[in-house]
């Protein structure tokens, strides 16, 4: 049966008018996304079998060009739609970050840089440079590699702190493994790069671990 043959309180865009986005399953926006199905499988029924095939919407998301177009009933088209919408819904929460203060709301930090860092193949360490008021001036990844002594210069970071008029820095790296648990490494780096910040009268606000779908924070752990 196609899907509008359904009741339209259950067909997804129907459904989503009426409830919100947030009261549809993961098929039922895929289907929205999709639009249109296959021969013999409706776009609810696609949806289906790509959260089947791939386990998750992340690992969809995260699929390369290859893996989506290996599916019957996409192509190339659906994958540049699927990635344009993947960065809009990452610059909208980048926009929303630029109208508040950042460190009044832990738990908007902790999503933007989930959104940033989570997925990254391997460890990045970044900066979110703030003004005066704490409010974001730009987001720049800084190393990219293990985290240790030897692959972090706290010098660079201040030079890059003075350069952009940084006021306060929130640091943020991301731990491939899914584990968020801050690393011995981890903090001995954070309490170097404090330091050198202080010779500036710049203020370290946060240090952020992100893993798999968690963002530690060490202010929050009394470790900064």
């Amino acid at each position: 049966m196609k899907i509008t043959d359904w009741p339209k309180q259950d067909r997804p865009r129907e459904k989503l008018l009426s409830k919100g986005a947030s009261a549809l399953s993961d098929s039922e926006l895929l289907a929205i996304f999709l639009r249109t199905g296959i021969k013999g499988c409706s776009a609810l029924e696609l949806g289906q079998v790509l959260l089947s095939q791939f386990g998750s919407l992340r690992a969809l998301f995260n699929a390369t060009e290859n893996e989506f177009c290996q599916v019957k009933g996409l192509g190339q088209a659906k994958f540049v739609q699927l990635q344009a919408s993947l960065e809009m819904s990452h610059r909208y929460m980048a926009e929303k970050l630029n109208r508040q203060d950042m460190f009044n709301s832990v738990e908007q930090t902790q999503a933007y840089l989930m959104a940033k860092l989570r997925d990254q193949p391997q460890e990045v360490f970044a900066m979110l440079l703030l003004d005066s008021q704490h409010r974001l001036i730009t987001f720049r990844p800084m190393f990219y590699g293990t985290i240790d002594s030897a692959s972090v210069y706290p010098r660079v970071l201040v030079q890059q702190a003075l350069k952009d008029n940084a006021a306060a820095v929130i640091l943020a790296h991301n731990h491939p493994s899914g584990v968020a648990e801050p690393s011995q490494a981890d903090k001995s780096i954070t309490k170097r790069i404090v330091e050198a910040f202080n010779l500036l009268d710049i203020k370290v606000l946060d240090h952020f671990v992100v893993g798999d779908g968690v963002a530690v924070s060490f202010a929050q752990r009394g470790l900064i």
